[in-house]
């Protein structure tokens, strides 16, 4: 299914941010609903790419909290949390906002005073707005060190996973150890405030899980851990001797073993967790990747970016020396070369840190012309530019992780180039409908890929993702089903 268009040119939207003459013919206004929301019309089944975005309160998953008596309270053990900004605070921050919707009452235990790479106070403003109630404490770790900076310069590769290697091999599980004493004394305080039914800990960094086990000993409530990485299979952590490796593993072997649940974000994880400890069952580790909010989506869609004539490939992220744009700027470079037609119709748009090294490396490769670098900004903003783009493109090269920005890419419906080994992403991908995988290393695969897409965009036949994809990522659902899952452990 594809939008087709003159020259490429992407179609006007209308304020649901669909293409308004599709919008009329597809789908039809529910008057009873906030005038945001719209479900598809009756058309034999059939859902169409008008289907986007159906946010708020016409979703049949919105607000339904019960009465106040039968609410649940979850604390949340969260290191990464807004106003941080970065993937890593999104899955968890939309989480604890639907929360409220589905009869928990959510209060985050976290961090405050450090210094960070990235700030975003409109996520925190959205939590906040949504009931979330956040408890900060005081830290002792690398990040505390840096408060007086705020935000903080990324750090160039070699430099980040040196740092990285020295902490780890004298702190374990992370160099977050030394939240740990901060948090649990807090948690004890609000214990005795109030009653809480169950905790949810999500890491990394993996010092949340010893914080989540020690309060589970402590209070006799259940524990539901949540794996965003793996532990011992995570490329970012370093051992530095079998030793440490086995400690790691002694410590991750006693937190499953007294988890209620245990909740990841892909199989990949779960296949390798239960490999590893036979203990665990299939039906104990439940599988709830990160999603997208359409909320997000139908209010980026109402102020849209400006567009040039250009074909946009966008990557929304972060670089570093286990995934660099390398490869991409390579086959880029052979594209300008073979047809030299595409430079001034191609154009690459980095949202995000965007290190000097990496743009160094565009001008090495002769693409640094075709360059677009935003920078970092809020999530909203990073919404328009996924929304403004023609294909959303990533990286990795690691068959288990499978990275976060790949969701609200499938919210988006757009074309997806995703240059990654098989695994764990190209799993995710299968029935997206829209999406390109090729092997992160194959530059002339890459050039084919990106010059098909081109073709592709000239036409005006660009593919759409499926409705049922973006369905199964809208962090609603994803949210219903969280809370089920701690409504079982603690048998509700």
């Amino acid at each position: 299914m594809s939008y087709r268009t003159s020259h490429g040119r992407p179609p006007a939207l209308g304020s649901h941010g669909i293409p308004d003459e599709e919008f009329r013919t597809g789908v039809q206004e529910n008057p009873g609903d906030d005038a945001g929301a719209v479900v598809p019309a009756a058309e034999g089944g059939r859902a169409e790419p008008s289907d986007f975005w159906r946010v708020t309160e016409g979703h049949p998953s919105a607000a339904r909290p019960g009465p106040e008596g039968l609410r649940h309270r979850v604390l949340v053990v969260a290191y990464y949390y807004p106003p941080m900004g970065l993937s890593g605070v999104l899955r968890i921050a939309k989480f604890t906002k639907y929360l409220h919707n589905n009869g928990w009452e959510p209060t985050v235990l976290t961090v405050g005073d450090i210094g960070y790479f990235a700030y975003d106070y409109s996520l925190l403003e959205e939590v906040l707005e949504a009931g979330v109630k956040v408890e900060r404490t005081r830290t002792v770790d690398p990040l505390r060190l840096l408060r007086r900076r705020g935000t903080i310069r990324m750090p160039a590769d070699r430099r980040k996973r040196f740092l990285s290697g020295i902490s780890h091999m004298f702190l374990q599980p992370d160099n977050k150890i030394g939240w740990k004493r901060f948090a649990v004394k807090r948690a004890m305080e609000l214990a005795g405030e109030e009653r809480f039914d169950v905790i949810l800990a999500t890491a990394p960094p993996f010092t949340g899980f010893l914080i989540g086990h020690e309060l589970q000993q402590r209070l006799g409530i259940p524990l539901v851990v949540d794996y965003r990485d793996p532990w011992l299979d995570n490329r970012d952590y370093f051992f530095a001797t079998p030793f440490h490796k086995g400690y790691a593993a002694g410590l991750e072997e006693t937190v499953l073993k007294n988890a209620d649940s245990v909740v990841v974000i892909n199989r990949k994880i779960k296949e390798r967790l239960i490999a590893r400890y036979p203990f665990l069952t299939h039906e104990g580790v439940h599988i709830i990747p990160s999603g997208y909010d359409p909320q997000d989506f139908r209010i980026a869609s109402r102020f849209p970016l400006p567009r040039g004539r250009k074909m946009r490939f966008t990557y929304a992220g972060l670089f570093d020396s286990s995934r660099t744009p390398r490869t991409f700027f390579m086959a880029l470079a052979k594209i300008f070369a073979q047809h030299p037609e595409t430079r001034d119709e191609i154009e690459v748009n980095i949202v995000g840190n965007f290190h000097d090294m990496y743009r160094r490396m565009a001008v090495q490769h002769g693409v640094s012309s075709s360059l677009l670098a935003p920078g970092n900004v809020e999530h909203q903003q990073k919404v328009r530019h996924l929304l403004a783009s023609d294909v959303l493109w990533l990286i990795t090269h690691d068959p288990v992780i499978t990275p976060g920005k790949v969701y609200e890419y499938i919210g988006s419906r757009r074309p997806i180039l995703a240059l990654a080994p098989e695994g764990g992403l190209r799993s995710v991908l299968a029935s997206y409908g829209a999406a390109t995988c090729v092997s992160p290393d194959d530059v002339d695969a890459i050039a084919d890929a990106i010059y098909a897409l081109y073709r592709q965009w000239l036409a005006g036949t660009l593919p759409v993702g499926t409705v049922e994809a973006a369905r199964e990522h809208d962090q609603r659902l994803l949210t219903e089903r969280l809370a089920r899952v701690l409504a079982h452990s603690v048998r509700i």
